[in-house]
């Protein structure tokens, strides 16, 4: 198998070993640079070889840190020096083409750095598939910790399910941000409430909904618990917290919550699309986009089962096929389609329920 070829860039010493350490013990990868500022970078980065490269950029707070993962062909191409403060540095790398936004690992706290570890791994997977355009890695690779039953239990039909309308639910991974920011652009301020879960980690996803609020029509925010789920609005998921749909009647609202990592993740796409399914029903259109793994496959076969019409993002359209593929193979997907076909399909399906509502 061969390995990926991963450049870091950091200012600390100590940090640039600890984050070599980690991504040298995978199998996978192959650390073949380090530097300490952006220049030496890019001049490691002539190797036509180097596939992703790893870099920091401050955020908001005091010791705030990200990484971020850019796949880098041409290598000249990659745009390192990002350092200022606020919100900028993140929205700038995601328009850069940044893969992944994680924490940095911190050096002696095992806890976390054996959690930020997997996750570092898997990014820097994620990047160099994204950028190569393959398929999601064997499953034998990824491994769930827990499914959604830690959460909540599975749904029964419910066939006293009320009419309401439309809910759409929407997991994504990597290449997400860019995707939702796609989607969410192309829909009108009438179209139905949403609440997404993109995997992101606690601290970043605030700034993103702040950034995509900025770009579309709809309003975008970060979901607190008992935020109502209302026609023009989307809520995203906390870092670090999973996502539940609620009802109350026919009226939607959000619950935030802790809880085991589910499907590998906290916010965990599998725990929404089961609260979708058990709340919503019918009323619920459920989405999957790029990302690697499965999260989110389980959920939204039992979207399905549950009377919701579900859609996947096509491959071709996709960073990364991995969740869609496997959402696909287990059953729980209605139609495949292309990133810019999703919007005008959810309004379609939403126009149609109004009209049976009538």
């Amino acid at each position: 198998m061969n390995r990926i070829r991963v450049i870091i860039l950091d200012e600390s010493a100590l940090v640039r070993q600890t984050l070599k350490d980690i991504l040298d013990a995978d199998e996978r990868i192959e650390v073949v640079g380090t530097a300490s500022e952006p220049s030496l970078a890019l001049a490691r980065l002539r190797d036509p070889m180097a596939e992703v490269i790893t870099l920091e950029i401050q955020m908001p707070g005091p010791d705030r840190f990200t990484l971020s993962f850019r796949k880098v062909s041409p290598p000249a191409e990659a745009t390192l020096q990002s350092r200022a403060t606020g919100v900028q540095p993140l929205g700038r790398a995601l328009e850069l083409g940044a893969m992944e936004v994680i924490h940095k690992p911190a050096p002696g706290i095992s806890g976390m750095l054996r959690e930020s570890a997997t996750l570092l791994c898997d990014a820097v997977v994620a990047a160099a598939r994204g950028q190569n355009r393959r398929l999601s890695l064997d499953r034998d690779l990824i491994q769930p910790k827990f499914g959604a039953d830690v959460i909540l239990p599975a749904p029964r039909p419910d066939g006293a399910m009320p009419v309401t309308d439309k809910v759409v639910a929407i997991g994504a991974s990597a290449g997400g941000t860019e995707a939702l920011r796609i989607f969410l652009e192309a829909l009108p301020c009438d179209c139905p409430g949403m609440v997404i879960v993109q995997h992101m980690p606690e601290g970043f996803t605030a700034a993103f909904a702040r950034r995509l609020d900025s770009l579309c029509a709809v309003s975008v925010q970060e979901a607190s618990s008992k935020d109502p789920v209302l026609p023009g609005h989307v809520l995203i998921a906390p870092g670090n917290r999973h996502l539940l749909l609620r009802r109350s009647g026919s009226r939607y609202f959000v619950e935030v919550r802790g809880g085991p990592l589910v499907s590998r993740h906290r916010p965990s796409v599998d725990v929404l699309f089961r609260s979708v399914a058990h709340c919503a029903g019918i009323n619920g259109i459920g989405i999957i986009m790029t990302g690697m793994g499965d999260d989110g496959a389980r959920g939204m076969r039992e979207m399905k089962e549950a009377g919701a019409f579900t859609l996947a993002q096509d491959e071709q359209s996709c960073v990364v096929f991995g969740m869609p593929q496997e959402a696909i193979k287990a059953g729980g997907v209605d139609r495949v389609l292309p990133l810019e076909a999703l919007a005008p399909e959810v309004m379609r399906l939403s126009l149609l329920a109004r009209k049976k509502m009538e």
